[in-house]
């Protein structure tokens, strides 16, 4: 009998994730693998298959046609695979890693403090948490879930809303002290009030003062900035320093506000609320660690809002 025809599942594996990320190092780091060996693993399943899968060049990584074709398919089979594995489990039982990325703040506030008895309830599972404000890629860096603030335009991803994050306007006190404390916008631009701009790319170049009019309709109003952040604690951080007027979500100052560090301003004039989504990618097959995770993960959230997001 040959054999020589024959594929495995783990060349497969390594074969999807190079054609996902269109490069070999990149891949290989994902894998644990050598980059000489991740390349040897194509070769080899080249070989076998008698045809070229991927186009190599200095600089990147595309598939051929009969490349794209078997990435289709061996998607397919390794979701089955992976769900045949799973298949005769005992409901308690995950094993594996799980990889997933969160907000800084809500992931030192709401999932940190609660993860233990997870974690406890299934000993089994290896959980690598990324905690960073920055847009992440789910394909690309491998990432099984990751939960985001703010509006999501990925429409290639699978969207589950978990709540909103209500938003309050606060300042130093020493900054009011010195620029006066507004009662209405206007008076933002009349006192010659700074906003601390927020951008994750640093490509927003406009600062603009937010709220919702009487009707619900959005209001802006465009105001200068002397310091721009790309993190939650840095901008927080830059409002403590009075650096300006910032505007963000009230889980993350209701501390310093309680002690007096920071001061609230323009009760009423809040910018809209800032939806909180959790986001997988939208394959056939999730795996059950990742929804049995993703189900804890909104338990534990809608615990910790309720307390965190308690009226002033």
């Amino acid at each position: 009998m040959n054999n020589s025809r024959e594929l495995d599942l783990s060349s497969l594996r390594v074969f999807v994730r190079v054609a996902e990320l269109a490069h070999f190092s990149r891949a290989a780091e994902g894998l644990g693998l050598p980059k000489a060996r991740v390349s040897q693993i194509v070769g080899e399943l080249e070989s076998r298959l008698g045809t070229r899968l991927l186009q190599r060049t200095t600089r990147r990584v595309s598939l051929t046609p009969d490349g794209s074709l078997l990435l289709e398919r061996a998607r397919a089979l390794l979701d089955e695979a992976a769900e045949m594995a799973t298949l005769f489990q005992q409901e308690g039982e995950l094993g594996g890693r799980l990889r997933v990325d969160l907000p800084v703040r809500l992931a030192l506030q709401a999932v940190f403090p609660a993860l233990p008895a997870f974690l406890d309830a299934h000993p089994g599972l290896q959980l690598e948490l990324s905690c960073t404000d920055r847009r992440v890629d789910l394909i690309e860096e491998g990432v099984d879930a990751v939960l985001r603030i703010g509006p999501v335009h990925d429409t290639s991803l699978v969207a589950r809303p978990l709540g909103h994050l209500p938003m309050v306007n606060v300042a130093s006190p020493a900054y009011l002290d010195r620029r006066g404390r507004p009662q209405t916008p206007e008076d933002l631009r009349r006192q010659g009030h700074a906003l601390v701009h927020y951008s994750q790319t640093f490509a927003e170049r406009e600062a603009v003062f937010e709220w919702q009019d009487a009707g619900g309709l959005l209001q802006h109003l465009a105001l200068p900035w002397r310091v721009s952040v790309n993190n939650t604690d840095a901008f927080e951080a830059a409002a403590l320093a009075g650096a300006g007027i910032v505007q963000l979500p009230i889980t993350g100052v209701r501390e310093a506000l309680a002690q007096g560090r920071l001061e609230r301003l323009l009760p009423g004039f809040e910018a809209p609320r800032l939806p909180i989504t959790l986001l997988r990618s939208a394959r056939r097959h999730t795996p059950r660690r990742v929804r049995v995770f993703m189900d804890w993960l909104a338990q534990a959230l809608d615990t910790a809002l309720a307390q965190a997001c308690r009226p002033l």
